[in-house]
């Protein structure tokens, strides 16, 4: 038996799972970005907000093309396998985002900050978004192990994210109250990080053969083609952006610090929030009796009810606690399931008669990530420097904490609003059985016309 037709061990499954949770855990990491540039850097908000917009100018040209070299990558380890090491790139940048010598002009912190800031994202976030699928479909054969990988994977990231929120917060008030303190934080968790981020490389491997078409003949025209012909993938890129925008926006430490008054309290909140987990369990049993668009818009309903109980909440731990657990559960379907999507648009190019490019679909959905967790810090710096909110003041203004009340609650409800309607158009999951009957069927005609051509050949000879 072939090594990619052997049952997913737990062991494998580890491995693969827990790059998920080093670059979340990046991810949160430079949600705390902004903070430590307003309150220990000094740098303006509104100058933080419009340095986070500007660095996604450049994450838009450069996911198209890591897509298109992922796709048209030929190794002898694998295609999707070799940019897993950009894990390294990844927390060297993150750490030298709290490097920024304070002494600085702010012309020079700026500068500092948007160079690493696009290293970290732009190069090596890039690349780990678009290798994520080609790596999947080429290390697994069967689309059970792809629901196992996306559920029952999806937890082992999660919990690891969990902790952090868990630790961080209480050590970011015990120790990052210098920056010799943030960087001693930030290096903490970038070295295991970095560590348990290149598991999935050392340990699993590329084995399967997906392609039907020779990546060697794909062109930039072929994948605007696909951006073109595919209309599904921005409606899952519209979901993981909104996701990432608000988990990715920070403002939680603000409201921690401004409203509830105890900064330490986040960490109880995110351990409220495991209660949810268990629900990722039983995700493939739910797949088995209805739809992932449906699945995800019920999971929406959750996550708007959840925020608008924040707007009541005020600094009401109980009522947070619950809005909590709510918008955690809902956001888990979206999470989770992106992934499968990706695949069934690579499926759907593939009956179309295009290049599957499951390497520009990650990167369409992973700029969606980027852009959402950039978007989040730079409106947030934004929109809190236009209510007159000020890191060095004792007390905040009126407006400004009514900014950040906003911001933990109605603004998120009405981006997900917009999430919600926008996945009633999603009717791919319907149309899959038919589709991967086709996909079939040419793959089974290619495999006999290869094996005609080659009986062919050695006649001859």
């Amino acid at each position: 038996m072939s090594e990619n037709k052997k049952e997913l061990t737990f062991g494998k499954l580890l491995a693969w799972s827990l790059r998920g949770g080093s670059t979340g855990v990046a991810l949160m990491v430079m949600g705390y970005l902004t903070i430590f540039c307003t309150n220990t850097l000094g740098i303006p908000p509104l100058m933080v907000g419009t340095l986070m917009l500007a660095s996604k100018l450049l994450d838009g040209v450069t996911d198209i093309f890591a897509g298109f070299i992922v796709d048209k990558t030929n190794t002898r380890i694998g295609r999707g396998r070799p940019y897993e090491l950009c894990v390294i790139g990844l927390w060297a940048a993150t750490l030298a985002l709290f490097l920024c010598p304070a002494s600085w002009s702010t012309v020079l912190k700026c500068v500092w900050i948007f160079i690493m800031y696009a290293f970290a994202n732009s190069i090596f976030m890039t690349f780990l978004n678009a290798n994520q699928t080609v790596y999947m479909v080429r290390s697994f054969s069967d689309p059970k192990h792809y629901v196992s990988l996306s559920t029952y994977g999806g937890i082992i990231p999660m919990v690891v994210v969990v902790i952090f929120n868990i630790v961080f917060p209480m050590l970011m008030g015990a120790i990052a109250t210098s920056q010799g303190g943030w960087i001693m934080l930030i290096a903490a968790f970038a070295v295991p990080m970095t560590v348990i981020g290149l598991l999935r490389f050392i340990f699993v491997k590329e084995t399967n053969q997906v392609d039907s078409q020779s990546a060697e003949k794909l062109s930039l025209k072929d994948v605007f083609t696909v951006l073109k012909n595919n209309p599904f993938i921005y409606i899952i890129a519209l979901a993981t952006l909104m996701m990432n925008l608000v988990t990715n926006m920070g403002v939680n430490v603000y409201y921690f610090t401004d409203i509830v008054g105890n900064v330490g309290l986040m960490g109880a909140l995110s351990a409220v929030q495991v209660i949810a987990i268990p629900l990722m369990a039983i995700m493939p049993q739910f797949l088995k009796r209805t739809t992932t668009a449906r699945i995800i818009r019920i999971g929406l309903l959750v996550m708007i009810a959840g925020y608008v109980l924040n707007y009541f909440a005020g600094s009401n731990f109980i009522l947070l606690a619950i809005a909590a657990v709510l918008f955690g559960a809902g956001s888990m379907p979206i999470s989770m399931l992106s992934g499968l999507m990706i695949i069934d648009c690579a499926d759907y190019n593939e009956s179309k008669g295009m290049f599957r490019l499951e390497g520009s679909l990650s990167a369409i959905n992973g700029f969606a990530t980027k852009l959402g967790a950039g978007l989040g810090a730079g409106l947030l710096g934004i929109l809190l420097g236009l209510a007159g909110y000020d890191g060095t003041a004792a007390v905040q203004t009126a407006s400004a904490i009514n900014m950040v009340r906003m911001l933990y609650s109605l603004i998120p409800a009405a981006l997900y609003i917009l999430v919600y309607l926008a996945f009633h158009l999603y009717k791919l999951d319907k149309l899959m059985p038919e589709i991967r009957r086709t996909n079939e069927e040419n793959r089974a005609k290619n495999r006999k016309d290869t094996e005609n051509g080659t009986d062919v050949v050695s006649s001859e000879e």
